[in-house]
């Protein structure tokens, strides 16, 4: 990243709201994961290790920002996206498959557009479309209440 890169992005970040700054980490986030797909492709371990642990980083400040204390399903649903999330960078890891990377890019930009709508007025937090809805999907809200929080933190 150039300083000027870096001086638009802490520009931005100051002024934001907190659908902005929430917006910001999903950016960041898929761009991680992107960068680890590309290193991925081009067999570069190292800078796929370390995009990935950018990754698990913003991930582990995305679950911080989940209000817990309130409950909620919306808090339900983001929990299980989060360590859906990370059990998925863990296996995409473990095979070396970009196309688990790919999928996972993609339902962070899907969930970063629902942020986006909200921060504009055209949703609601009960709105948010996440995917976990899906009980035999790994991450989904019916398998993590079965197996309970994850306690992961980076």
């Amino acid at each position: 990243m150039t300083s000027t890169e870096l001086a638009y992005r802490k520009t931005a970040v100051e002024g934001a709201s907190g659908f902005g700054l929430l917006i910001a980490l999903y950016d960041t986030l898929a761009r991680d994961l992107r960068r680890a797909t590309d290193a991925e492709r081009n067999n570069d371990i190292e800078k796929r290790c370390l995009e990935m642990n950018h990754a698990a980083l913003v991930l582990a400040h995305l679950e911080d920002w989940v209000d817990t204390t309130r409950g909620g399903e919306l808090s339900q649903k983001l929990i299980s996206f989060y360590s859906s999330v990370r059990r998925k960078m863990i296996e995409a890891q473990a095979k070396r498959s970009v196309a688990i990377l790919e999928q996972q890019i993609a339902l962070v930009l899907s969930i970063r557009e629902t942020w986006q709508e909200m921060e504009f007025g055209g949703s609601t937090a009960t709105e948010v479309p996440l995917y976990a809805e899906t009980p035999d999907y790994p991450g989904s809200v019916h398998a993590q209440c079965q197996q309970g929080a994850s306690s992961w933190s980076a």
